[in-house]
């Protein structure tokens, strides 16, 4: 059998910007949370798709926590990073934030995301491991396995 294939952080890692108009807003003049929900899914989605080297699945939003609004005009912009590699599932982190006209960054949302790798029949098969540099790294992948076994419990109670 094959080693399997390792990659780094960096390897997958994504930025991506958006200009915040009007049609993106909900009825109180803010971003809508569900604009947000599908930029952040996408992003996911790229970040997974290069670490796989495949195409991947979101398969569970695990954390959508807002933390501000966003305003017209604002560019949202969404970094996601790989936390988290499992067998054929993958747990990605997207923080996303709200840069005003001077380039003043505040951060609005962070979510974590599963997506898993999928052959061409939406079969999971196993992705590249990830190779973890540095303290913040770890911490990230320490962070990433228990949220991976508290699913797993919630999944074994019928959540």
């Amino acid at each position: 059998m094959p080693d399997r294939k390792m990659k780094r952080v960096e390897d997958s890692m994504v930025e991506q910007s958006f200009l915040l108009m009007p049609r993106c807003l909900n009825a109180a003049g803010y971003l809508f949370g569900g604009q947000l929900l599908a930029w952040i899914d996408e992003t996911a989605g790229i970040v997974a798709k290069r670490h796989a080297e495949m195409n991947v699945v979101t398969v569970a939003v695990d954390n959508m926590y807002f933390k501000s609004g966003a305003r017209v005009n604002d560019t949202i912009v969404l970094i996601g990073r790989l936390t988290y590699v499992g067998r054929s599932s993958m747990e990605v982190r997207i923080d996303t934030y709200a840069e005003n006209l001077n380039g003043m960054r505040t951060m609005i949302n962070r979510a974590y995301f599963v997506m898993v790798g999928t052959d061409e029949n939406q079969t999971p098969v196993e992705v590249p491991g990830l190779i973890v540099e540095g303290v913040t790294q770890e911490i990230e992948w320490e962070a990433g396995k228990k949220r991976n076994e508290l699913r797993k419990m919630r999944r074994r109670e019928g959540f």
